[in-house]
């Protein structure tokens, strides 16, 4: 497929590179000399330097033959006018668009009503959002994913020092009796990516995690050392754009007590403006004095959720010092990610990957249900769907040879019914397969899992 997209920023480079990985043809455009210099040395496609709100640039750039159209600039404008010259140009092509305003859903009437069709809008902070109220009540949870329509649950989780799980083998934990239908899918040990077999050690430091259903997630959390859902009474939130005001939003309506901070007086009290019950101060919520005298001990929840990635690790770890329970932290550098685990923040959120996994999910073909990527590309989650050809069907788990670094994580039925297999399942046309596989062997997986046998 040919790909033109717009935008040559961490997001526009992460998708070409997967996108390139799996044999689509890639243009790419940048208004910036010395990035377009950067991807050309470091990606196999074609980069054209110009703006994307240009329609000569775009016509340079092959427009009139793009198969699909994504615009990632960092400018909401600049996306929504390429995807308005990519409807004349390329009137056939699929459009993607990032929009980060709060006005998302009006730009979607607008577009709608004007005759501009975009096949997929991407907000991050929308995706964002929804991703720190799954974990929000889980003090020592750092993520959760859902699949297969919340079927199947993921949650992430830090092996603290004194963890009961520590020392031990996965056969160990496995005659503890865990929850049925769970399985330890993944560990991040440092820089290492280990997808588990029984043998395996866990140890302290590892980032592990653990998959469940949505009937015994709760269940799962706990046997694995952790609290189950707690109250949630009060909430800090530092940082007063549009994701700090959407988490607000999100707890007023909870009946939560937040208190946010901004140190723009001008942008305080706009917000101020916006929220109802939230307490808004004009202060650094960074400052240690500061936290102290607005009680930060015992807080449910401290968010950092500022522009600046390491304000956001910083005021973390400071949180978490004081005493609150749960600490999140906005983080747009992928190199950050691990080392933000790895210092102990809870939970760590990052509106590049959300925009990239949407993406992948649209672009893949259509028995690829979701794409869900770890930490800096090093591993997936991948649901597919099971077709009658595949040659994976109608044979036992024990029986099959998937590629080296990718194991399945669960299976769901047609009928509903969410496992996660052992040897002795079979895969069944239809059923949606969940793999969790390193980086490296995803397009292997992929095409193996999609072939068919050839059998009539």
């Amino acid at each position: 497929m040919r790909v033109l997209i717009c935008g040559g920023g961490q997001v526009g480079a992460l998708t070409a590179r997967r996108l390139i990985r799996e044999g689509n043809e890639v243009t790419i455009v940048d208004p910036k000399p010395e990035r377009c210099e950067e991807l050309e040395s470091t990606l196999d496609a074609h980069v054209v330097n110009g703006s994307a709100s240009r329609v000569t640039s775009l016509q340079k750039a092959g427009i009139g033959d793009a198969e699909m159209v994504i615009a990632v600039t960092d400018i909401d404008e600049v996306n929504l006018l390429a995807c308005l010259i990519a409807q004349i140009e390329a009137p056939a092509a699929i459009k993607v668009a990032r929009i980060r305003t709060h006005e998302v859903d009006e730009w979607k009437r607008v577009a709608a009503e004007s005759g501009i069709k975009i096949d997929l809008v991407i907000h991050p902070e929308e995706e964002l959002a929804k991703k720190i109220m799954r974990v929000i009540r889980l003090p020592g949870v750092s993520d959760i994913y859902e699949f297969s329509d919340g079927q199947i649950r993921l949650f992430g989780m830090n092996v603290e020092r004194g963890s009961r799980l520590a020392g031990r083998t996965l056969v160990q934990l496995q005659e503890d009796g865990p929850p049925e239908n769970s399985l330890i899918a993944l560990i991040f040990r440092g820089p290492q990516v280990i997808v588990p077999h029984g043998a395996v050690e866990v140890q302290v430091g590892d980032h592990l995690y653990v998959l469940g259903t949505r009937e015994n997630l709760l269940d799962v959390i706990e046997f694995m050392g952790l609290k189950r859902t707690t109250t949630l009474e009060r909430v800090f939130i530092l940082g007063g754009k549009q994701l700090g005001i959407t988490c607000a939003e999100l707890l007023e309506a909870q009946g939560v007590s937040v208190k946010l901070f901004e140190k723009g007086a001008g942008r305080a009290g706009r917000i101020a403006e916006i929220l109802d019950k939230t307490v808004v101060l004009h202060a650094d919520g960074t400052d240690q004095r500061i936290l102290e005298e607005e009680s930060i001990e015992g807080v449910d929840a401290y968010l950092a959720l500022t522009n600046d990635d390491e304000d956001n690790i910083i005021a973390s770890l400071l949180a978490r010092r004081l005493g609150a329970h749960k600490v999140v932290a906005l983080i747009n550098r992928l190199n950050y990610l691990p080392l933000a685990q790895r210092l102990g923040v809870h939970t760590t959120v990052s509106p590049r990957l959300a925009a990239v996994d949407r993406i992948l999910q649209f672009v893949r073909k259509g028995r690829v249900l979701s794409v869900t990527t770890f930490r800096e590309e090093e591993a997936e989650a991948l649901e597919l769907v099971a077709t009658e050809k595949s040659k994976y069907v109608g044979k036992k788990l024990r029986d099959l040879r998937f590629p080296r670094g990718s194991i399945v994580g669960a299976l769901v039925r047609p009928d509903g019914e969410a496992l996660v297999p052992r040897g002795e399942v079979e895969i069944h046309p239809g059923d949606r397969v969940l793999f969790f596989a390193l980086e490296s062997v995803v397009p292997e997986l992929e095409s193996a899992f999609l072939a068919e046998s050839g059998r009539a």
